[in-house]
């Protein structure tokens, strides 16, 4: 679609779908009516930006949206899951109402799971179930478990941040208030390393219930959680193990019966926290919006999430070099490779790698092009259990003068010397 104007009619409970490219950016303007993306109210006369990827705009009572830039597909859908998805949302409202009355100050709000393979829409649903969330006064925690297409962090990443206003349609659930708790896998998907996997989806889930502990309203609002789409077998095993980890009380299995029935099955009888009430298993429409994503957009889209990251969503920020001495940082990975399974051992032999081991990584010029995170851990033993504090980018490995030039998205000097390195690589173009 050419750089021009484009005006769209919607009548009451329409959608516009609005699908841009990677690198493109598309402006709408609301002209008359109301309407929302994702939640997220949009003002008359608002420029509203939309980067790369699909969006939707709803409205309940009719609007005139105008809409400019370069777009892949642009069209509007009468068929949509809106009112089952508010539903849903004003039965989690009644649970964090009782929540917070509880004069014990012990039960919990909500703690909603998303889960289903693949492009069903999954973190769309979260957008939404945190915007309306908000809309109602509460400020949920969004806990994204999906290494690949994280919504908070980098990818190869895991991480929380509460929801405390409306998620804006450009930056997502970056920008917070709170900034946000991560833990650096260092790879894209768990299956290399699922047992450190498991490792920090407990360490977060501990975090995210310290912080229940010692803020009543973070209890009572409850969470939203994100899942990865790998749903069969091994995969089906980690989604359990991260369902029990924070005690989830909602599953929403978003376009899939086969998933649906084995998790009714596997939570039938099944509660969680003081209340001993049943864990909910619900099944959900998909959008008919969502659309299958190719390899290549999805990796076009982690690496528009790292660009992002030292860059900012529409390029604001001005990310500094630093040439930096090899004696001056430690670098780290976690993990000797997968543990094979005792089938294929002798009798009698235990495997003697170990995911959760942490080793020295000399530097090389395998280091270039990565992308490290910077540990709060302080010794060898802690990082592989603590949080990171952000990222660096390796644009250049000098052997000869033993120095390498790393990208940072603020100046100044790194808050720790250690760094972890995996798999994760980004070439700027």
């Amino acid at each position: 679609m050419a750089d021009e104007t484009e005006t769209y009619d919607l009548s009451r409970e329409q959608e516009l779908r609005i699908e841009v490219g990677h690198g493109q950016l598309v402006q709408v303007i609301l002209q008359d009516g109301t309407a929302e993306i994702f939640g997220t109210e949009i003002a008359k006369g608002a420029s509203v930006k939309l980067p790369g990827g699909k969006h939707a705009l709803f409205t309940w009572s009719g609007a005139s949206v105008d809409v400019k830039g370069v777009y892949e597909e642009c069209y509007v859908a009468s068929e949509t899951p809106m009112v089952e998805y508010v539903n849903i949302s004003s039965v989690l409202d009644e649970r964090r109402n009782v929540a917070k009355s509880d004069s014990t100050k012990e039960m919990n709000g909500p703690r909603v799971a998303l889960v289903g393979p693949t492009d069903v829409g999954k973190s769309t649903l979260c957008k939404l179930l945190c915007n309306y969330a908000v809309r109602k006064g509460w400020s949920p925690l969004f806990v994204d478990l999906d290494l690949g297409q994280n919504n908070i962090g980098p990818p190869s990443t895991i991480g929380a941040v509460q929801v405390d206003r409306a998620l804006d349609a450009t930056d997502g659930f970056v920008n917070l208030t709170d900034l946000p708790l991560v833990y650096f896998h260092g790879d894209t998907s768990p299956g290399n390393n699922p047992d450190l996997y498991k490792h920090l989806v407990e360490k977060l889930s501990t975090m995210v219930d310290q912080r229940g502990n010692t803020n009543p309203d973070s209890r009572s609002s409850g969470l939203v959680l994100n899942t990865m789409g790998w749903v069969d077998g091994a995969g089906y095993k980690l989604l359990l193990h991260a369902l029990d980890a924070f005690k989830i009380t909602d599953v929403l299995v978003v376009g899939q019966d086969k998933l649906h029935a084995g998790l009714a099955r596997d939570f039938r009888g099944k509660t969680q926290f003081a209340t001993k009430t049943p864990v909910q298993v619900w099944q959900v429409k998909k959008s008919g919006g969502v659309v299958e994503r190719s390899p290549q957009f999805r990796r076009q889209t982690r690496e528009a999430v790292i660009k992002s990251y030292f860059y900012g969503a529409d390029g604001e920020l001005s990310p500094s070099s630093t040439s930096i001495e090899f004696g001056k940082v430690s670098i780290f990975k976690i993990g000797s490779g997968p543990r094979a399974p005792s089938s294929a051992l002798p009798i009698g032999q235990k495997t003697s790698a170990d995911p959760l081991r942490v080793t020295t990584v000399a530097p090389s010029m395998a280091l270039l092009n990565s992308v490290l995170a910077v540990s709060h851990g302080k010794t060898t033993g802690e990082i592989p259990n603590t949080n990171v504090a952000g990222f660096i980018f390796v644009t250049e490995v000098d052997m000869v003068n033993k120095k390498l030039t790393y990208m940072s998205p603020t100046g100044g000097g790194l808050p720790s010397r250690n760094l972890i390195t995996g798999t994760l690589k980004w070439i700027e173009t």
